[in-house]
């Protein structure tokens, strides 16, 4: 009776924990989740105005209008900052005044340090349109 339960354990279980966690082997109860690729947004259209990224917590404005000068003509450089803290949120807008110059500064700028960080720059998008919600606020204003 007990070789024939030692027999039994033997087939039902996989030998050893090797063998129960281990993703190659066929009786492996576990599966790995399948990886889904995220759709990734159409890139955007070209246009004077230019989105930066990564930027530092100390990053300026007038930092970063220098930085993408020596490009072309900035009309308007902003770094979005805390309204508390006044630091950098690690983004901002660059506007050139010309679409060629934009590209030069996306050229020049893109994957470039500035204030010790690697910075990100492309085309911004356009807002989305602000949700309706049926002219209520929310708080006050």
């Amino acid at each position: 009776m007990a070789m024939a339960m030692r027999v039994a354990a033997t087939v039902v279980a996989p030998r050893g924990l090797r063998g129960l966690f281990s993703t190659f082997s066929s009786t492996s109860p576990f599966v790995p989740p399948p990886t889904i690729q995220a759709d990734k947004p159409p890139p955007a259209e070209p246009s004077t105005n230019l989105f930066v990224s990564g930027l530092s917590k100390r990053t300026t404005t007038e930092g970063l209008k220098e930085a993408f000068s020596k490009f072309g003509q900035v009309i308007h450089a902003k770094v979005v900052t805390d309204h508390v803290s006044g630091y950098s949120k690690g983004f901002g807008f660059v506007r050139y005044s010309t679409l060629e110059e934009a590209a030069e500064g996306i050229k020049g700028m893109d994957g470039k340090f500035l204030d010790g960080w690697v910075i990100f720059a492309e085309y911004a998008r356009p807002r989305s349109a602000p949700p309706v919600n049926n002219g209520y606020q929310y708080g006050p204003r």
